[in-house]
């Protein structure tokens, strides 16, 4: 992928960036192996966070993406498991860890329904998530900090 300001994600970008969705069909609309395009990363993602909403949770939803696969993956918890740190982002994150089994996720990219908190971008940054997407504009909120 291009080198691209924070707040940009080109049509270029979004064509390369391609992902097969290994292990997700227990969430509604998530094909085994399907190709998608970002936006369709964040089409479930979104699908994620109504998830989280019929469940009673809050509106959250997150996918980690690495080398355009979907390697984590979850909706918000924070309700459903009465833990104030199971955002969808920090979910999605501890997803990814344990399918790598390693806790070093360099490379990937954290695609969520909206920007980060601060505790999410921390942590995004702490594993070594190179790249944040949020939103239905797919902004790109670039390396956390």
């Amino acid at each position: 992928m291009s080198r691209m300001k924070p707040g940009t994600c080109d049509d270029k970008d979004r064509r390369r960036l391609l992902v097969a969705l290994p292990g997700l069909a227990a969430f509604p609309g998530m094909a085994l192996a399907a190709e998608v395009s970002l936006s369709e990363a964040m089409r479930r993602a979104e699908a994620l966070r109504d998830a989280a909403l019929r469940a009673g949770d809050q509106p959250y939803g997150a996918v980690v993406l690495r080398a355009g696969v979907i390697v984590g993956a979850a909706p918000s918890r924070v309700v459903t498991d009465n833990d104030p740190t199971a955002h969808a982002e920090m979910e999605a994150i501890r997803d990814a860890a344990r399918q790598l089994r390693t806790r070093d996720l360099s490379g990937c990219v954290l695609v969520s329904t909206s920007r980060p908190c601060r505790m999410c971008e921390a942590a995004a940054g702490w594993a070594g998530i190179s790249r944040m997407v949020h939103g239905q504009a797919l902004s790109d909120a670039g390396a956390p900090r």
